[in-house]
């Protein structure tokens, strides 16, 4: 089965990229209940899944709205204002989903099976009943997610940063091109082959949102709910790493320059990380962190992005350079 996604120029214009944490809740629940021993995130579900079924969320409101396969509630997945949206701004969103979002879901989720107690309250009581999805959501963050978010978000935010220099040095239609086997661009459409789902313009609204996940392999995973943008979930560059043991492994070379901090912070920079981030990963003061991006900085070996309220440190390439020659 083939679907395809049309777009204009104003829809090109539009098309965007976020960090959605509650993407990765839905894709991260969706691997316990649906792929359990996933090789990718076997060490992970192995420590969370006794932690998940001890407090009964393998039986409650994200059971019934995160089946293991097909169809799952739109209203989980609301369209992020901003990049980098956080839970509590999305969990906001989802208590203020309108009655009728709520039951078209429910229409959809009837298809999958017979509707239990749960899905009945939502239909008749959604302002209560999603009030309880939220708390749901905010305890199973708490358990499976939060221990990881920093190692999570930081993967997810490199390859943000890696597709945004990719458009800029190659335009956008190379880089929907590679954002999974089964997507490529085709003549001004966005065409998903072997997808279930459909995706097209007349579904949704404009523009187009693009998310990365650790979670989604190894498919894509789409929203289309209009006037909203489409969104579109993909496994996200590095995921398969994500849980591996980090090690400091920089060139000896550059460290007799640098010397073996700035060189460490180099070699952590991977993937972009805040000042206070990059202090707990290597043992190091905060102050002094900061004074060495500083000197990396002015030597044109690091640059600073914003992000909230943080400030994302990312390498260049002629640091890549030095330490990968």
């Amino acid at each position: 089965m083939e679907s395809g996604l049309s777009f204009s120029a104003a829809d090109l214009a539009q098309t965007r990229f976020a960090v959605s944490p509650l993407w990765e809740v839905v894709t991260s629940y969706r691997v316990l209940v649906g792929r359990p021993d996933s090789v990718p995130h076997r060490r992970w579900a192995a420590q969370v899944r006794p932690r998940i079924a001890r407090a009964g969320l393998d039986r409650g409101w994200l059971a019934a709205l995160v089946p293991a396969q097909g169809y799952l509630a739109d209203f989980l997945n609301p369209t992020p204002s901003g990049p980098f949206p956080t839970l509590d701004d999305e969990l906001d969103a989802i208590r203020g989903t309108s009655a009728e979002q709520v039951r078209n879901d429910l229409v959809m989720l009837a298809k999958e099976g017979e509707p239990e107690a749960r899905l009945r309250l939502l239909r008749d009581d959604p302002p209560v009943a999603l009030r309880k999805v939220a708390d749901e959501i905010e305890t199973y963050w708490e358990l499976a997610l939060a221990p990881y978010w920093a190692r999570i978000q930081q993967v997810l935010e490199a390859d943000v940063f890696h597709r945004a220099r990719q458009v800029a040095e190659h335009g956008s239609a190379r880089v929907l091109s590679e954002l999974h086997e089964t997507v490529r661009w085709d003549d001004g459409t966005l065409r998903l082959v072997r997808r279930h789902c459909a995706l097209s313009r007349d579904q949704a609204g404009s523009g187009l949102l693009l998310v990365p996940s650790v979670f989604a392999w190894p498919r894509v995973l789409t929203r289309s709910v209009h006037p909203d943008p489409p969104q579109l979930a993909y496994p996200a560059r590095g995921f398969g790493a994500v849980w591996e043991p980090r090690t400091a492994d920089a060139s000896e070379a550059v460290a007799a320059v640098l010397g073996r901090s700035r060189t460490l912070l180099l070699t952590e920079l991977d993937t972009p990380a805040s000042t206070t981030q990059l202090a707990a990963h290597c043992g190091l003061s905060a102050a002094g962190v900061s004074q060495h991006l500083i000197a990396l900085r002015n030597a044109g070996l690091v640059t600073a992005h914003r992000s909230g309220r943080s400030v994302l440190y990312a390498r260049t390439a002629v640091a890549d350079q030095l330490l990968n020659p």
